[in-house]
């Protein structure tokens, strides 16, 4: 596993407080906690094996949920942050290639003159856009620019049924849906949109930057490649024999699910037992906490995934052509202490130039969630500037 940047991409990275950073992953002290800590909860996990400590998709015995009707949409305001008066909010819809329609909250900066740059924004994976990727496309209305905060598919108040599941190219396909609809207003300037993916969607925003080249910059906070930890675990831990069975305890899923006539589920995501990880800990933190994180339409708060979820994920690396985004230009942003540093460290060194690594001194991974004293809202602000003119 290749989990830091060689010494000649070194001099692209940056930390906050203006230092130049050298980018490492966890110590092989941490590691190898990490990866006991990993192989305990997989034991547990049956058929989610390789699911364990990644938040809404740790399962134990199956259950169902009910499907209800997705789109009676909400219109008061029931976002985890409060409601800038310096942008004009509206919820919208639009659909994406597969016919699924999404639900965003679309943000434009008050008195604006002209047409604007635009940025869509999801993630994190399992969140709901009432929680972090609103907070970043509020923010970021209030620095010039038109933003849309969209639920991807099957989640949220977005269509798609059933619900709570995950496609590698669908929700890849729905970065690729809000550019579009982006592009359809006529106050912004489509040859200026921009993308920013938070978490498991930083990565699902890197592969839609690679395959559509209407996006002109991608950004990605405390990135996660969904099919690398599902396919190989926590720092490609997971052997071939592991990888095997799990893909025989979900193909047999499969047959539950078929005989049953609706997928089954896991319990509620994030009902800490005690002994988790520290980072699986940091996640509950936040998403459990009324005053914090928790929304009721969030998987990680208050739902959880399909089981079989993870299987098209375990046949597509979503990263296979991030070189491919160049010569646009892509930022990498992870905290120090994050867990998850790993993923943009290598996404990192395969992507070709113009590239930068922007490394958070002491952050974890949920500090990049909706922390504002830690979140780089200047670096964002200059980035997405200076490269939507």
């Amino acid at each position: 596993m290749n989990d830091s940047v060689s010494d000649t991409d070194q001099s692209s990275t940056i930390q906050v407080n203006g230092t130049v950073a050298k980018p490492s992953s966890m110590s092989s002290a941490e590691r190898s906690v990490a990866r006991r800590n990993f192989m305990h909860s997989a034991a547990l996990a049956g058929s989610a094996v390789l699911l364990a400590g990644i938040p809404g998709l740790a399962s134990a015995a199956p259950n169902t949920i009910k499907e209800v009707n997705h789109m009676q949409l909400t219109q008061e305001w029931d976002k985890t942050f409060p409601k800038s008066d310096k942008v004009d909010h509206q919820k919208v819809t639009f659909k994406n290639r597969y016919g699924f329609t999404l639900v965003g909250d679309l943000y434009l900066p008050k008195s604006t003159k002209g047409k604007l740059a635009a940025i869509a924004v999801s993630g994190p994976f399992g969140a709901v856009k009432e929680q972090s990727s609103g907070l970043y496309a509020q923010t970021m209305a209030e620095r010039g620019f038109a933003t849309l905060a969209f639920d991807p598919s099957f989640t949220g108040e977005s269509g798609g049924e059933p619900r709570n599941v995950a496609s590698p190219d669908i929700n890849i396909e729905d970065f690729s849906a809000a550019v579009d609809f982006l592009g359809l207003q006529s106050v912004v300037d489509r040859g200026r949109i921009g993308i920013l993916g938070i978490c498991g969607w930083g990565g699902m925003a890197l592969g839609a930057a690679a395959v559509d080249k209407r996006i002109k910059a991608v950004a990605a906070s405390t990135m996660y490649d969904m099919t690398r930890v599902m396919s190989k675990g926590y720092f490609d831990s997971t052997t071939p024999e592991q990888r095997t069975k799990a893909l025989e305890q979900l193909s047999q899923q499969r047959w539950a699910d078929a005989e049953q006539g609706t997928p089954a589920y896991g319990p509620v995501s994030l009902e800490l037992q005690g002994g988790e990880s520290q980072f699986v800990v940091e996640y509950a933190a936040y998403y459990k906490d009324k005053k914090r994180g928790f929304h009721h339409r969030a998987i990680n708060s208050n739902a959880s995934w399909t089981l079989t979820t993870p299987l098209s994920f375990m046949n597509l690396p979503i990263l296979t052509y991030v070189a491919e985004i160049s010569p646009r230009p892509l930022l990498l942003v992870h905290g120090e202490k994050a867990h998850s540093r790993y993923f943009s460290e290598t996404a990192y060194a395969a992507a070709a130039e113009p590239k930068e690594l922007v490394i958070i001194p002491g952050a974890t991974h949920t500090d990049l969630y909706d922390r504002l004293d830690v979140i780089p809202f200047d670096k964002l602000t200059s980035f997405f500037t200076d490269n939507l003119k």
